[in-house]
C-alpha cells in the first residue's frame, strides 16, 4: 500500500491547531490562581532571647573573707597564742588551734564561716557544736579556729576536740559533762600503713596455686 507524498501533504493542510502559547517564553498562567494564592509575608512568631550576665559572686566572698578576716585581728589582738581561753585539738592528720570568747555564737575557721567552711555537711557541723549543745552554751561564746592537715572530716572532729578542751579553761566543772559524752578523749585511729607485697594494708593478691 504505497501512500503518496501528495496525498499526506494535502491531508495536513486540512488540520488546523489552536494554541494559546504566549509569545514570552517560560511563560506559564494559571487560570485559576485566585484559589491557590497564598501570601509569603505571614507572620512567623520570632523567638527572642535575651541573655543576663550574672555577676560574678567572687567579690562578695571577697568582701565576706576581708570583714571576717578584720574582725579576727581586732577580736584577738596579738594572734592565737596571746589568747587566754584556748584548746587544741588533734584528729588523724589535721591539727586545730581553738579559741573561745563572749559573744553570740559565732564560729569562724580558718576566715571563714563555719557552714561555708565546712561545705554545709550537717554531721561536721554537729561535730564543730556539740561541746557547746552539751553545756548549753550555744549563743555564749564565739569561737575562732585555725585548722590545718587533713580533710574536713578530720578537722571537724580535731575542732571539736578543742573546743572542748578549751571549755576546761573556762571552767573545772566542764569536765564531768563533757567526759561522759565522750568529748575529752583523743581519737588516735590513724589509717594503718600500707605492708610490702599486699595492695594495701590488709589486702593480698589472689593467690594461684599454680
Amino acid at each position: 500500500m504505497a501512500i503518496s507524498v501528495a496525498s499526506l501533504a494535502s491531508s495536513f493542510a486540512s488540520l488546523s491547531f489552536s494554541s494559546q502559547i504566549s509569545q514570552k517564553p517560560y511563560a506559564v498562567s494559571l487560570a485559576h490562581s485566585k484559589q491557590f494564592s497564598f501570601s509569603l509575608t505571614s507572620k512567623i512568631p520570632t523567638l527572642v532571647v535575651s541573655a543576663s550576665v550574672a555577676e560574678a559572686p567572687e567579690t562578695e566572698e571577697l568582701e565576706t573573707r576581708e570583714n571576717l578576716l578584720k574582725l579576727v585581728k581586732s577580736r584577738l589582738p596579738g594572734g592565737f597564742a596571746a589568747q587566754p581561753i584556748f584548746g587544741t585539738g588533734r584528729r588523724k592528720s589535721a591539727s586545730a588551734r581553738v579559741v573561745l570568747q563572749e559573744g553570740s555564737g559565732k564560729i569562724i575557721i580558718n576566715y571563714r564561716d563555719a557552714k561555708e567552711y565546712l561545705q554545709g555537711n550537717p554531721l561536721w557541723i554537729q561535730y564543730v557544736k556539740t561541746p557547746l549543745a552539751t553545756l548549753g552554751y550555744e549563743a555564749s561564746y564565739d569561737i575562732f579556729v585555725k585548722v590545718e592537715g587533713g580533710g574536713l572530716s578530720g578537722q571537724a572532729q580535731a575542732i571539736s576536740l578543742g573546743i572542748a578542751r578549751a571549755l576546761l579553761k573556762v571552767s573545772e566543772s566542764h569536765r564531768k559533762p563533757l567526759r561522759v559524752e565522750g568529748l575529752l578523749t583523743r581519737d588516735a585511729r590513724v589509717v594503718e600503713r600500707k605492708k610490702v607485697g599486699l595492695k594495701k594494708a590488709r589486702k593480698r593478691p589472689q593467690f594461684s596455686k599454680r
